[in-house]
């Protein structure tokens, strides 16, 4: 299979990055090292590459009704000029296909935010969608157009101000078209930043433009670690076949009240009876983690099995998230079997590091 590159694929080979498979693309695990750019994040300000997420622009008056239908969230709670967390669900059994951020441009322009190797599965659910909702809408793939670079940190505002001082002061969760660039306050790693949506061509001048700012370059490992430390869902692990948004701990993003949205048949079946298993939090006492597949054991019988561990930098201890049995509450004590050795962990909330 031939890889996609990012427009910043030059870029990150002159800075020596690590580059690795991800969703079909290759991309920058690493410059410099994991520990060292997760602390520059949580410290001050990095920036990530994060051209494999895929941008479907969909620009219609008919739009909204069809993205309506087709997410489980409410797009009445925002307006125009607004970002959205939602998930796609499966028709058959409620197991989410995706989560998505959806960026309302303006007001009958919108990006949706699809994971890395996703992008095709939403184009046949926007397709199903058009006939579901009997209307003409224009949407189309425009991932190869574009790049999108990250900017997270405490002091990631302060510094992009001297790149744009209007991309900087883009708020939490807002969008605004920042003249050729479109720029969310969104972003993967429980710190303050934006995203910023740009040309293809243009994407390597701002890349060194925010390096001369100060701002660190940071991979992918990076990324998966202050996604864990923030108790941020990843596509594959904590979501996808198999696990609902009520499994995950994200019934939030559900609007029961909107009326019919795909997979909503499933969903409330589930919701009725009752969830299998939930995702919980675990924290260990040491340095060595549960990684994914690993067992969690209660008294000796497994409760259920880790789907994402790690080495917490800023809080000096293992954490992992794990789905277990639905009546495991927070403060219980269990054990995680890792290749034969047992460890301790505490049952504790999913979202580990609180900013």
């Amino acid at each position: 299979m031939t890889l996609r590159l990012s427009p910043l694929d030059a870029e990150h080979r002159a800075l020596g990055a690590r580059m690795v498979e991800f969703g079909g693309w290759e991309m920058p695990i690493q410059y410099s090292g994991v520990l060292e750019e997760h602390r520059a994040c949580r410290d001050d300000a990095v920036v990530f590459d994060v051209s494999h997420l895929g941008t479907v622009e969909v620009a219609d008056r008919d739009a909204f009704a069809m993205l309506q239908w087709l997410l489980t969230n409410d797009l009445t709670r925002i307006t125009p000029g607004r970002a959205q967390y939602t998930h796609l669900l499966d028709p058959g059994d409620a197991h989410v296909v995706d989560d998505i951020i959806v960026w309302w441009v303006s007001a009958d322009r919108y990006f949706v935010m699809p994971n890395a190797s996703n992008t095709s599965g939403l184009l046949d659910a926007m397709r199903e969608g058009v006939v579901h909702v009997d209307a003409a809408v224009g949407f189309g793939d425009i991932t190869a157009s574009r790049a999108v670079l990250a900017v997270q940190g405490p002091n990631a505002r302060e510094r992009l101000a001297q790149v744009s001082a209007e991309a900087a002061a883009v708020e939490r969760f807002d969008v605004r078209e920042v003249g050729e660039w479109v720029v969310a306050g969104t972003g993967y790693t429980g710190e303050d930043g934006v995203e910023i949506h740009v040309e293809a061509h243009a994407a390597p001048a701002l890349w060194q433009q925010l390096l001369a700012a100060g701002i660190a370059p940071a991979g992918l490992g990076a990324r998966d670690t202050l996604r864990l430390e923030a108790g941020l869902p990843l596509h594959g692990h904590e979501l996808g076949p198999g696990i609902t948004p009520l499994q995950a701990g994200l019934g939030w993003v559900v609007a029961w009240d909107k009326g019919d949205f795909r997979g909503r048949e499933p969903l409330q079946k589930e919701r009725n009876a009752g969830i299998p298993r939930r995702l919980r939090g675990l924290a260990f006492a040491g340095r060595q983690p549960g990684r994914e597949g690993a067992a969690v054991l209660r008294g000796g019988e497994r409760v259920g099995a880790v789907t994402s561990g790690n080495f917490s930098p800023t809080l000096g201890h293992a954490v992992a998230l794990a789905f277990v049995a639905p009546d495991i509450e927070l403060g219980t004590e269990l054990q995680v079997d890792v290749r034969g050795k047992v460890l301790d962990a505490t049952v504790v909330k999913t979202r580990f590091l609180a900013r």
